[in-house]
């Protein structure tokens, strides 16, 4: 009852504080909530956690709620707060009878225009994404989520050229001080300039980023470890104290041809280069996209990808492309962390960074009224020396650095498919299915008998339906 008296406590406190501030400033408040079941069968390929220590649970219910309320003082000055709440029935927040309170702060930020100027200045922690075309959802080095920044926007030539330059801690392990009399360096910041471009049927976004890693910044509780390292500094370190990261790219959207369109995104990062020479980790990707929009009925997609893989030693650092947490992917994929409505348990988790692929999609297929769907098919290829991977695996065994089913060797391959389905009951309610389907070929002489036997026991697929409300 004390945890139920708090959330009340806390709810109470956010309305107060809102009717308060109404008389000086205008409250206004949006939100999105969703409930949903998803049956998963065979997670990783084998039905096991990525370390093949635990075995999954098909079936659960996910809910979540979001609560935005921006304090606006007048058009140029606001004050937005984000509070959310996610977890699954019978677990947490959603435990019955005795639930553990759990809201956290997923959007906390001051943004305002100088005086007589479109100069936007957004200070807190906001939604961040690196530039990337809107075919692939979002960016492949970092997206689709939050971090504490201060981001300056302003037109430079109306409608079409601006810039946005910007500053991310992303991670200070240690706050105010550090463990010892001995100071280290455990933050991760990034800086990022981007110019975006608009002119008649083109848009380009040129940008870049520059990121200072820290040798005592806790990389693996942010979960970007795997990611942003070589295999080389994943088992020895780094001999810096910082490093420096850097990328540099492109996005491209072509409309002038609409209604054929066309997408694509040229990205090439490198990182600590000047530490070891296991340490540095450098790569490009790049993605092209293709889509038919002169029918009301569906629109055709194509889509492809490549990026350079691992070359067979792991003593002169990593041939992939640093990333930091990507959020990438086409057509709704089953495959990625990309758009899925009914995110959580939503996809394979596939690494696109180290391969090559292929797809198609009939997007927006709608011969019902009020009702959508999707159709998706790609085909994904390692190209990844099979070495660098079985190195790796030999000195550690199974590890979170190299995964089979996310990272793939030059001979493996992954196909999936997904059908998703949207129903507007009312113009802010909709009931949602999810459905995917996805087999891997993988080898033994890389993973291990017990992996790759386990992964030709059955396939990997989902089931995923609810409902989604936004207000």
């Amino acid at each position: 009852m004390k945890r139920f008296a708090i959330l009340a406590t806390l709810a109470a406190l956010i309305l107060g504080i809102a009717s308060v501030a109404s008389a000086a400033t205008e409250v206004k408040m949006t939100g999105d909530a969703r409930v949903y079941g998803v049956f998963f069968a065979n997670h990783n390929y084998t039905g096991w956690n990525a370390n093949a220590t635990q075995t999954e649970d098909r079936f659960q219910i996910w809910e979540r709620f979001r609560l935005r309320s921006d304090f606006v003082a007048n058009e140029a000055v606001k004050f937005r707060l984000g509070i959310k709440v996610e977890d699954v029935w019978g677990h947490g927040t959603l435990t019955a009878a005795n639930p553990a309170v759990a809201i956290s702060v997923y959007q906390a930020y001051l943004q305002f225009k100088l005086p007589d100027c479109d100069v936007q200045v957004t200070a807190g922690l906001q939604d961040l994404s690196f530039p990337t075309s809107s075919f692939f959802n979002d960016s492949v080095v970092f997206g689709g989520d939050r971090a504490a920044a201060l981001v300056v926007s302003a037109p430079l030539i109306k409608d079409t050229l601006a810039v946005t330059a910007g500053f991310a801690r992303m991670i200070d392990t240690n706050r105010t001080y550090d463990t010892t009399t001995t100071q280290v360096a455990d933050e991760f910041d990034v800086y990022l300039l981007a110019l975006p471009i608009t002119v008649d049927g083109f848009k380009v976004t040129p940008y870049g980023v520059i990121g200072v890693a820290g040798k005592d910044a806790d990389y693996g509780d942010a979960g970007f470890l795997e990611y942003l390292v070589s295999a080389g500094s994943y088992l020895n370190g780094w001999k810096n104290d910082q490093n420096a990261y850097w990328w540099a790219g492109g996005t491209f959207e072509v409309t002038a041809l609409d209604p054929v369109n066309f997408y694509a995104d040229v990205i090439y990062g490198a990182g600590a280069e000047n530490d070891r020479k296991f340490a540095k980790r450098q790569g490009w990707f790049i993605d092209l996209g293709i889509e038919y929009t002169g029918w009301d009925v569906l629109t055709p997609q194509v889509f492809g990808w490549w990026s350079t893989g691992e070359d067979k030693s792991t003593r002169n650092g990593s041939e992939r492309m640093p990333t930091v947490l990507p959020n990438w992917g086409p057509g709704n994929s089953f495959l990625f962390d990309d758009s899925q409505e009914l995110g959580k348990e939503s996809n394979m988790g596939v690494n696109p960074v180290g391969a090559w692929g292929l797809g198609a999609s009939l997007n927006n297929i709608s011969f019902i009224e009020k009702m959508t769907h999707i159709l998706t098919f790609t085909y994904l290829h390692g190209n990844n020396s099979a070495k660098a991977l079985r190195t790796l695996n030999y000195a550690l065994g199974t590890n979170s650095y190299y995964q089979m089913g996310r990272d793939l060797a030059t001979d493996e391959y992954l196909v999936a498919v997904n059908f998703d389905t949207k129903y507007m009951i009312y113009e802010n309610l909709a009931a949602v299915m999810e459905t995917g389907w996805s087999h891997g070929e993988f080898k033994t002489s890389i993973w291990g008998h017990r992996l790759a036997q386990q992964a030709r026991e059955g396939d990997s697929w989902k089931v995923a339906f609810g409902l989604t409300y936004k207000f």
